[in-house]
């Protein structure tokens, strides 16, 4: 596992011993970045949940991200998570969190502009934390969402304030990609206006 671009690109990552977690492969944080570009989606204050290695949000610090909180409730992942931030020199720039979901979403008080999820493709509860991530504080007007799932997953195209802006599959992986929309018109949401 390595950073694919920008000022880190090409350094290792170290991933938490055993099978707890599961990083998100090289080629689907490609795909889901260069998406990402397409979209005119600049990753700035950054939150990665469910943080595993924390390889998603280092790549969007490499690709000039100003901070990511990495969230994980594993404590041998969090020093891992610490240790990656340390071999990439961004230490001054992300923190982990040793936390759960739920209780850091609870605790947060300022939105940040670009939200990563890469939870366990077996969590029953993914639904719901989306929806409560998007009830949060942590998100605003036009927050974007990265979510990393299983082909057998199927988001519907809105949940609660979050609208899916494109998908993607490889193999066995997959990501949504979300846009918090907060308006108070009832009309459909309409792709052409991001």
């Amino acid at each position: 596992m390595r950073v694919i671009s920008g000022s880190a690109r090409g350094r290792k990552l170290k991933a938490p011993p055993g099978m707890s977690t599961r990083p998100m492969a090289d080629k689907i944080r490609e795909a889901a970045f260069s998406m990402l570009v397409s979209l005119g989606v600049v990753p700035e204050r950054v939150l990665d949940l469910y943080a595993g290695s924390g390889s998603v949000g280092i790549e969007a610090l490499s690709r000039g991200a100003e901070s990511v909180d990495f969230v994980e409730q594993n404590r041998v992942a969090c020093e891992v998570i610490r240790d990656n931030l340390k071999t990439t020199g961004y230490e001054s720039r992300g923190r982990a969190h040793q936390s759960s979901v739920s209780s850091f979403l609870a605790r947060v008080r300022q939105p940040y502009d670009f939200v990563i999820m890469d939870p366990p493709y077996a969590d029953p509860e993914i639904a719901a934390t989306i929806a409560t991530l998007g009830s949060s504080l942590a998100v605003e007007d036009g927050t974007i969402l990265l979510i990393g799932h299983s082909p057998r997953v199927e988001f519907p195209e809105q949940v609660g304030t979050l609208h899916c802006l494109r998908r993607r599959c490889h193999g066995d992986s997959c990501f949504s990609i979300f846009e918090v929309v907060i308006e108070e018109s009832d009309a459909p949401h309409d792709e052409t206006e991001i």
